[in-house]
């Protein structure tokens, strides 16, 4: 591939406009029937990218100002193309990080060292398709413009005018393809749905497929993050301090559970889609299933859609009070995505409510009053854990040479800051916890209170030990999931368990 110019800190701030090597084509140019020179042409969304790329302007136009894609929804009267002209004025791409399929490249880069020519043609605005075709080195391209879609049928009509039947290789990936493979001499259909792969044997067309590369149900999987559902265990924490452990407390709080999983993997999908671009820089952010390209990008909206009928079943289920904090969670959490992410500590400070919010979440699933000292402890410890998350991500970008985060409003600079703002932040909490060891309240829950106070000593280990793993860049870039996995810190938590329980 040929690179073009990209600005290394975030997305390009304009795409090249289109040049008199790489224009829209519209006039017919030496067709062939034979191998040697037939040209070869490319779809691009779901083809030559595993993406689709007015989902992805939309998300990351959603993300950045939600209002302007909300005017520019409004064109839909006016047809797709409009549309779609409208978001890509609006919303650049950067085509040196979109997630190319290999297979397709590879076909590319072998029609090109036949003599062949290669031409992009995709029903994406020609503002990405123009880009796009000078990055890869095509000789040429056809795409929407504001008052054209060219789709399906109107894109088969335009190879046979530029072309003629029969005269043109043809890869593509879907159902809109099927009028284009029919008008050419062979084609290449890339993980095509089964529906697809029916009508291309029934009518007998040239098409060889491209199965799929990996695992598909891996990859959501992946996508649902499985592994961070374990922070939900977090809801069980109520059950511990108020000392029911009962069947019907029981089965509530892994109702919890489940109800916050499916909303946190519900959220994850949708931040994911708002942060495509960014993750697509990120050393190892890059290889979640959707900057990859190994989902459908178009499938993501109604599986979150799915996730959250069947968490909100569940709350229901539990109790009102529950679905309500439930609600609460999912409000903040999807602001978080939009917004407070990129606001600086604020981002600490939501992050730390959200961690706290599924403490609630227990209490209000087992019916017990809410503890100021637990919430207090809660926001404090978890705000510790939070600034240590930003704090590994920095020191990633820092040791890898990397600039600034364009989606974080930090600085590598600010890592001694936040480093500071950690450990006060964290042990605070363990004072939070002494100060609560030595009130009225915990004599009504403890025969042996002072048994507790073996609790500390555990908690600063355990705080400072994370803190100083952090800075030794020995940790992952989550510490609770890291904590979750670090056998001295099950151990840590484990003697914590059982001072609580002795002191019943």
């Amino acid at each position: 591939m040929t690179d073009v110019d990209m600005d290394a800190a975030g997305p390009v701030a304009s795409i090249p406009q289109p040049s008199a090597e790489y224009r829209n084509h519209t006039e017919p140019v030496n067709p062939g029937g034979e191998a040697s020179n037939c040209p070869l042409v490319v779809d691009l969304d779901g083809t030559l990218v595993r993406s689709d790329l007015l989902a992805e302007s939309a998300f990351a136009m959603l993300a950045a100002n939600p209002l302007r894609l909300a005017c520019h929804l409004m064109l839909i009267g006016r047809g797709k193309a409009a549309l779609k002209a409208a978001i890509a004025a609006d919303t650049p791409i950067d085509v040196a990080h979109l997630p190319y399929d290999d297979r397709v490249v590879a076909l590319i880069d072998e029609a090109r060292r036949e003599g062949r020519k290669v031409f992009i043609a995709s029903a994406s605005n020609e503002r990405y398709v123009a880009a796009i075709a000078a990055h890869v080195g095509a000789d040429g391209w056809f795409a929407s413009n504001d008052s054209e879609n060219l789709s399906s049928r109107a894109k088969a009509k335009r190879l046979v005018e530029v072309f003629g039947e029969k005269s043109f290789d043809y890869i593509g990936d879907g159902r809109a393809d099927l009028p284009v493979w029919a008008v050419a001499r062979a084609g290449i259909a890339v993980e095509p749905s089964a529906s697809v792969r029916r009508e291309l044997a029934s009518a007998g067309s040239n098409v060889q497929v491209l199965e799929p590369a990996g695992n598909v149900l891996r990859a959501w999987i992946r996508e649902f993050r499985l592994h961070q559902w374990a922070k939900n265990a977090l809801v069980f924490v109520p059950v511990l301090t108020s000392h029911r452990f009962d069947v019907a407390t029981i089965l509530a709080a892994i109702g919890a559970f489940l109800a916050f999983s499916l909303t946190a993997s519900a959220v994850y999908i949708v931040n994911d889609l708002a942060d495509l671009d960014a993750d697509r820089k990120h050393p190892t952010k890059k290889n979640r299933p959707l900057a990859a390209g190994t989902i459908p990008i178009l499938t993501t909206v109604p599986v979150a859609i799915g996730l959250l009928i069947v968490a909100c079943g569940i709350a229901l289920a539990i109790n009102p009070r529950f679905a309500a904090v439930l609600f609460g969670y999912f409000v903040l959490t999807t602001a978080y995505t939009f917004h407070f992410k990129r606001k600086m500590l604020l981002d600490v400070v939501v992050l730390a409510t959200l961690y706290t919010l599924r403490v609630v979440g227990g209490m209000a699933a087992i019916s017990v009053d809410v503890s100021e000292w637990l919430l207090a402890f809660s926001m404090f410890v978890f705000a510790s854990l939070a600034l240590v998350k930003r704090y590994i991500e920095l020191a990633t970008r820092l040791d890898a040479d990397l600039p600034d985060p364009s989606n974080r409003n930090y600085r590598k600079s600010d890592l001694g800051v936040i480093m500071a703002l950690a450990a006060a932040t964290g042990f605070n909490a363990v004072t939070v916890f002494a100060l609560y060891i030595s009130s009225d309240t915990v004599r009504q829950l403890y025969r042996h209170p002072q048994v507790l106070w073996f609790v500390c000593p555990t908690l600063l280990y355990w705080l400072g030990r994370t803190l100083m793993l952090a800075d030794r860049r020995l940790m992952d870039d989550d510490p609770i999931l890291f904590a979750l996995k670090d056998r001295t810190s099950l151990v840590a938590f484990a003697l914590i368990a059982i001072v609580m329980i002795a002191a019943i």
